[in-house]
């Protein structure tokens, strides 16, 4: 599977200006509770802030979706010495806010849950979320790279790209994923003279 590095230098460059967009509605950080649900009206239309509130309340995943999304997730984004995995991120909460705000990404998502789980119940006897971690990883490296990637594996590997780019934007979209970039935003710059080694390589100390 891609590490976390990998991610971030080839993952990141494939999603759409849109999808990132969409990726700020929501709160992704480690809030937990009734902080996870607050709607941020900054800047926003009062039926926004609504209708955000509204999607909020909704759900369209059932109990044993979330929990194979929960899996799929981590696998994408573990956990390392650095930051937390996507769970930690609270990226399956982000998946379900997405999928519901933007309807056309419900039958895929669901679609490729239900095919993932076939696959494995045909092959493995289980659903995805009940193999062991490395059938799951057997699995998802025949859907992880399209160009090796079998003809009857199409669907699988149209269903992981949708999901590792909604992982993505979930997790480096939250307050985690941020820090883990190591982005700071734009800030003042601070004049604090030439430096030592540049005013010795021209004779200049104590000038």
């Amino acid at each position: 599977m891609n590490r976390r590095d990998s991610l971030k230098a080839l993952g990141i460059g494939t999603l759409s200006a849109s999808a990132v967009l969409a990726g700020c509605h929501p709160k992704t950080g480690e809030e937990s509770g009734s902080e996870a649900a607050a709607v941020d009206t900054t800047g926003r239309q009062p039926f926004e802030a609504e209708r955000d509130k509204a999607l909020l309340k909704a759900t369209y995943f059932d109990t044993h979706e979330m929990a194979t999304i929960a899996v799929l997730a981590d696998l994408i984004i573990p956990k390392d010495a650095h930051s937390g995995s996507a769970t930690d991120a609270k990226v399956p909460d982000f998946i379900e806010f997405i999928v519901k705000d933007e309807p056309q990404h419900q039958l895929p998502m669901r679609g490729g849950l239900k095919w993932l789980d076939v696959y494995c119940l045909n092959h493995y006897n289980n659903a995805f979320k009940d193999c062991k971690p490395d059938i799951q990883k057997t699995v998802l490296d025949q859907i992880a790279y399209p160009m090796q990637a079998r003809p009857d594996m199409q669907q699988g590997v149209a269903f992981f790209s949708k999901m590792r780019d909604l992982t993505a934007i979930g997790f480096f979209t939250s307050k985690m994923g941020i820090d883990d970039l190591g982005y700071k935003g734009n800030a003042p710059g601070k004049w604090e003279g030439v430096p030592a080694d540049v005013l010795k390589q021209y004779g200049l100390e104590g000038v």
